[in-house]
């Protein structure tokens, strides 16, 4: 075993791997665990002068861990040259024995989560405004994804994916009875959300990448001005139907300005103008049918 950072990658192996693959060369250095991923490892370094960083499943995976990171890359690779603003694969290793887990390179991403860090050019009212509009424009983008021609249209199956969704989410939200922390006491009416759901699900609908957890947290911002450097954390992404991300956007969003943000204070728009630009910006690229 070579040296290994905090017990997380075997950077000896990931070294033979990028041999392997072609590359450079020379010994990785400058190797770095971030700070930032709640379950996903990330480990930043350099090696003949280019920077790099390597995702991985946490340290203790789940049973979808590795094709959790396969699903990730092969999203990556589609969005090459889409106008979504995403970090730029460079290669996965999908043999989980290099490392332990399935991983894959990425080019770093200059930005920060306006949730957690502060930037002085964000305590401006307009450029707070400025960057909820950019957070909306990236979003549309990703609705506007071609998945035929980006190779992502098997992602997931299009065919009664708005009918399965109720049951799923319920599904997933029963499973957490196996955990003896969990009780849902606080929770809302849990029947009748879902009874409502089921009742006003749109009958028509247009089938387009989604991101599956797009809000705030997910996106980081250029260091320096209010536009969107890169959507992050893309392993829920699938096929369905954009309108549902824009719905998880406006879950953690505020109209009186309630979106925790990393500055002294927070006037972003409201959630019905975040809307109306979603739409005009979508329907600039391709019109939907429902």
């Amino acid at each position: 075993m070579g040296p290994v950072v905090a017990g997380a990658v075997d950077i000896a192996a990931v070294e033979r791997w990028m041999d392997s693959a072609g590359l450079g060369a020379g010994p990785l250095a400058d190797v770095e665990l971030m700070a930032g991923g709640t379950q996903n490892v990330l480990v930043r370094f350099s090696r003949g002068g280019r920077r790099f960083v390597l995702r991985r499943p946490p340290l203790h995976k789940r049973p979808n861990s590795d094709e959790t990171m396969r699903r990730e890359a092969r999203v990556l690779a589609g969005l090459a040259g889409s106008g979504v603003p995403h970090p730029r694969l460079i290669a996965a290793c999908d043999d989980p024995s290099v490392i332990g887990a399935v991983f894959y390179l990425m080019e770093p991403v200059a930005g920060f989560t306006p949730t957690v860090a502060r930037r002085a050019f964000l305590d401006d009212l307009a450029s707070q405004r400025a960057m909820a509009l950019a957070v909306v424009d990236a979003l549309a983008a990703i609705g506007r994804v071609d998945v035929v021609g980006s190779g992502l249209a098997t992602l997931g199956r299009a065919e009664g994916w708005l009918e399965r969704q109720v049951d799923r989410w319920t599904s997933q939200l029963e499973s957490y009875a196996k955990f003896p922390d969990w009780s849902p006491a606080g929770l809302p009416d849990t029947a009748a959300l879902r009874g409502w759901l089921a009742d006003n699900r749109p009958r028509t609908w247009s089938a387009g990448l989604i991101h599956g957890d797009y809000h705030l947290a997910n996106v980081m911002i250029r260091q320096n001005r209010p536009e969107v450097a890169a959507v992050v954390d893309w392993e829920l992404a699938t096929v369905g139907d954009p309108l549902v991300d824009l719905g998880q956007l406006l879950a953690t969003w505020c109209d009186d300005g309630g979106v925790a943000l990393a500055s002294t204070t927070s006037t972003l728009p409201s959630g019905a103008r975040v809307t109306a630009a979603w739409m005009a910006r979508l329907s600039a690229g391709e019109q939907r049918t429902g």
